[in-house]
């Protein structure tokens, strides 16, 4: 099992939309790809000194080759969406997680 965490730093200003916009418009889309089962918006509590909203958004995904195939076929075009929408008022970074055991 593993997971896709993209942690996102949004503006101030930005922050009702676009949380409105992943819970109602992307996390479904990235749903309907079939790569990912599950996810979860989870706010970082750590204050940035940069300021704005942290958060982390977690995808589920049964195998390696599916985290793949997703890059491969839908990440740009999910990507170029939210800078579409949102512009520079945003700063994303990208993990991949292997869940190892779970209690």
């Amino acid at each position: 099992m593993f997971i896709y965490n993209v942690t996102i730093n949004v503006e101030p200003e930005i922050r009702d939309a676009w949380l409105k916009w992943m819970q109602q418009t992307h996390i479904p889309e990235m749903l309907a790809t079939g790569k990912f089962h599950e996810a979860r918006i989870c706010r970082v509590l750590v204050v940035e000194e940069t300021g704005g909203y942290t958060y982390a958004v977690q995808y589920h995904t049964s195998s390696k080759k599916l985290l793949e195939d997703y890059y491969r076929e839908d990440a740009e075009r999910m990507r170029q969406d939210a800078i579409d929408r949102f512009g520079q008022k945003f700063v994303a970074f990208r993990t991949e997680l292997e869940i190892v055991s779970e209690h």
